[in-house]
């Protein structure tokens, strides 16, 4: 299979860019053009190929709060609700959801008042486990193939990508190295 450089894109890539009135495509855009696709493909194939791992139980935002909470520890509606870019209604029923599985408990906030928190219970722990390595070995029979040097490369930029969205977005999202293998 042969795939292109980032410095060689297709030509009808940059011929396509062209038709739509635009000015030709300078090697910086075309790097961009190749960059926004591939993220777009990679975004669906990885979101379709988790939905169909036989065996997982947790949905895309079941995963990703209880992901959220176990690194983070307790948070509130509000904390999680900031944390995810979400309105609190949107957080307080995929926790609300989660509550109904048990896979996350409600204790009041040790600083007081009104508020509650939530913390994700052994059972939660033990789906997000299960299906961590479900999605491990579905990522692993794509890179089975892949140098070690190269997938450790991959894994790197990919880490610095996300943390450079972060930055901009002012969203830091809390990561330990390996803590799962």
């Amino acid at each position: 299979m042969h795939i292109a450089s980032r410095g060689s894109p297709p030509e009808q890539w940059a011929r396509s860019a062209q038709r739509e009135g635009g000015p030709p495509v300078t090697q910086d855009k075309r790097t961009l053009n190749d960059l926004e696709r591939e993220l777009s493909l990679f975004a669906r194939h990885y979101l379709s190929t988790r939905q169909a791992r036989a065996g997982q139980r947790l949905d895309r935002s079941a995963y990703l709060l209880l992901t959220r909470l176990e690194l983070s520890g307790s948070m509130s509606l509000g904390q999680l609700a900031e944390a995810f870019r979400l309105d609190i209604s949107t957080i307080n029923r995929q926790v609300g959801a989660l509550l109904k599985q048990g896979f996350v408990e409600r204790f009041p906030d040790p600083d007081g008042g009104m508020a509650r928190r939530f913390r994700p219970t052994d059972e939660g722990l033990r789906q997000l486990a299960a299906d961590r390595d479900r999605s491990r070995e579905g990522v692993g029979t794509v890179v089975a193939e892949w140098p070690q040097d190269e997938l450790a490369t991959f894994v790197d930029l990919l880490t610095r990508f996300n943390i450079d969205i972060e930055g901009v977005e002012g969203n830091p999202w809390p990561r330990e190295r390996d803590t799962h293998g």
